[in-house]
């Protein structure tokens, strides 16, 4: 059986410590578990409930991309001592209509991302709480990723062999999430 899991970075930098991560958990991803990376964060306009029944083009894409996936991975940095207002407005959205959220179930994953000696565990622990809210079947194990900074190289790619390692070990606990629920189905 094989995996669909879908990444979404919280920074919408282009030279992102978040999506750096993402790329480095592609790479080390079990063979049956892919995982893409979804660059459109920037897209997705100020949730808005008087729009919830007709949503712009960028949110629908989001919300169908959501759906198609098996689970997500999430990295978030840490601004403020929580999460980017734009990744909280994705995450708005995709917790719409109520009653019918996308997140409902949906395994997730969740990374904290920061050049501080913290890995940006306070985001997480408020990643985690927004998720939960919206019905998400969020992953126990737990990854901060302090001083990213200094584990990605010039080229934006991770550059530290123990971080990969702890990435991989993080898919492949939700690949074993994903692979006991579809148990349970059959």
């Amino acid at each position: 059986m094989s995996f669909s899991l879908v990444g979404i970075s919280g920074s919408l930098r282009a030279a992102a410590f978040s999506t750096a991560v993402l790329r480095a958990a592609s790479d080390v991803a079990p063979a049956d578990a892919s995982l893409a990376l979804w660059p459109d964060l920037a897209t997705v306009p100020p949730f808005n409930e008087d729009h919830e029944q007709d949503p712009a083009p960028a949110v629908t894409a989001m919300i169908e991309v959501i759906a198609a996936a098996d689970g997500l991975v999430i990295a978030t940095p840490e601004y403020n001592a929580g999460i980017p207002g734009q990744l909280k407005n994705a995450l708005d959205w995709a917790s719409r209509p109520y009653g019918e959220s996308v997140l409902t179930g949906k395994p997730v994953a969740v990374i904290g991302v920061s050049p501080s000696d913290y890995g940006a565990d306070w985001s997480q622990q408020a990643l985690r709480k927004v998720l939960s809210a919206a019905g998400a079947d969020v992953l126990e194990t737990k990854l901060c990723v302090p001083r990213a900074d200094s584990l990605v190289n010039g080229e934006g790619r991770m550059a530290d062999a123990a971080t990969a390692g702890q990435l991989r070990d993080l898919v492949v606990d939700l690949r074993g999430l994903l692979q006991r629920r579809a148990e349970v189905a059959s």
